[in-house]
């Protein structure tokens, strides 16, 4: 596995590759905007060249984006709905300039609209943002559908409901799944033994197919199995352990992956090097 991390863009996107260099990532992760407001600003070709050049630089491909926090393709506010296809479009035309293929998206919260509702506009919304980008001009980058915790009525907790999207978009061929360790766990998925952990990845493969599976977030749970709570923890010192990150990162299958670390700090820590070091111990 690709090991990484979330960098931070304060001060420009240079900072991310600063920031990875320090850390010794082989993967990148990073925002193109402020992830909690709807500005949207627009990154040209000269922008986009020294970060382009450090990517190339460190060797970080496939880099990903994550969209924005405020996203809810699925909203029973049609007006946040609208936003949240343009920010949506906008994300992936900046992620293109900036030569980033992956954009991870939450598939979003219907609310009181139920399951069903909700999946259809998370499908209608990608295509209608794909659309609005095409409109443009074709971009590359593609969606990868990232598995939730399940908090709420938040979509994306089960392979079936990611499927249920993927089946239903019209967009299909540009989308893929980003698995997040932590989220796997509190949705009910007990992937920490070696026997869950087989069955895990062949109901992945079974009903989304692993060629779909192109990145892991790579977080620990401050909670249980079930829990549907999104508290990510320090690699080992949660609720998962050493070993199921072991068996995770020395996974031929994923060797090729981007798997980024989105940890909370401690001390003033960002804890990258620290997290990734044991990873990287783990692998030995």
């Amino acid at each position: 596995m690709k090991l990484g991390a979330h960098q931070s863009i304060a001060g420009g996107f240079l900072t991310a590759i600063r920031l990875a260099e320090e850390d010794g990532c082989e993967a990148l992760q990073v925002f193109t905007k402020v992830a909690n407001q709807w500005r949207e600003p627009v990154v040209d070709a000269a922008a986009a060249r020294p970060f382009r050049a450090g990517v190339k630089r460190l060797g970080l491909a496939p880099v990903m984006s994550h969209v924005s926090y405020l996203v809810n393709l699925c909203s029973d506010d049609k007006t946040i709905r609208a936003r949240s296809i343009d920010s949506l479009a906008r994300e992936l035309r900046r992620s293109e300039t900036l030569g980033i293929p992956y954009v991870v998206l939450h598939p979003g919260a219907p609310k009181g609209q139920g399951e069903e509702v909700g999946l259809q506009l998370v499908a209608a919304g990608l295509d209608a943002a794909y659309l609005q980008v095409d409109a443009d001009g074709s971009v590359a980058a593609r969606v990868l559908l990232e598995s939730t915790a399940g908090q709420g009525t938040t979509l994306g907790r089960t392979f079936e409901q990611l499927g249920e999207i993927l089946g239903r978009a019209r967009c299909a061929d540009r989308l893929a799944f980003c698995l997040d360790t932590c989220h796997l766990l509190a949705a009910g998925y007990d992937w920490t033994s070696e026997k869950g952990y087989a069955e895990v990845f062949s109901a992945f493969d079974r009903i989304l197919g692993l060629d779909r599976l192109l990145a892991f977030h790579l977080n620990d749970s401050k909670k249980g199995l079930g829990s549907h709570l999104d508290r990510h923890e320090w690699i080992g010192d949660g609720e998962i352990g050493l070993e199921p990150f072991r068996r995770l990162v020395r996974d031929k299958r994923f060797a090729r992956i981007p798997g980024v670390l989105e940890i909370p700090p401690r001390d003033d820590e960002r804890g990258y090097r620290q997290n990734l070091d044991r990873l990287r111990g783990l692998l030995a």
